[in-house]
């Protein structure tokens, strides 16, 4: 069985396979092996279609600290870097753009930056996969 999970402010990463890590603020039900179907929108569509983007297989999930983030995950993470970034500093120093991700998601999600989050990472799933049960 796969879960519906939205990742409308990646969507094009998702489509491209750039991201593959997402940071949410529940979650902690999901163990490696877990399926999931990445959806455009999944709750209050009213009437909308369920656009399925992908079919993903998580590999690792745990609780993390929102801030400090690891650089290295911003780019898994697929988000715009215009969504996050005050300006082209915070887009390009290397010290700044955790501080200014973190300090993003916590305004977007209404938590505060020094929250708990569930770090989900997965690997996509070629169509031979996706048939497999």
């Amino acid at each position: 069985m796969s879960r519906l999970m939205s990742v409308s402010l990646t969507e094009d990463a998702v489509r491209d396979r750039r991201k593959t890590v997402t940071r949410r603020l529940g979650w902690m039900f999901l163990e490696p092996g877990d399926r999931l179907t990445l959806c455009r929108k999944v709750m209050g569509r009213m009437g909308e279609p369920l656009v399925r983007l992908a079919e993903v297989e998580v590999v690792s999930v745990r609780r993390v600290p929102l801030d400090p983030m690891p650089e290295v995950d911003i780019d898994l993470e697929g988000v715009d870097v215009s969504a996050w970034a005050m300006n082209d500093h915070e887009a390009r120093c290397r010290a700044c753009r955790p501080i200014a991700w973190a300090d993003w998601f916590a305004r977007t999600m209404g938590v505060s930056i020094a929250a708990q989050v569930t770090r989900i990472e997965w690997r996509y799933l070629d169509t031979a996969e996706e048939k497999t049960p």
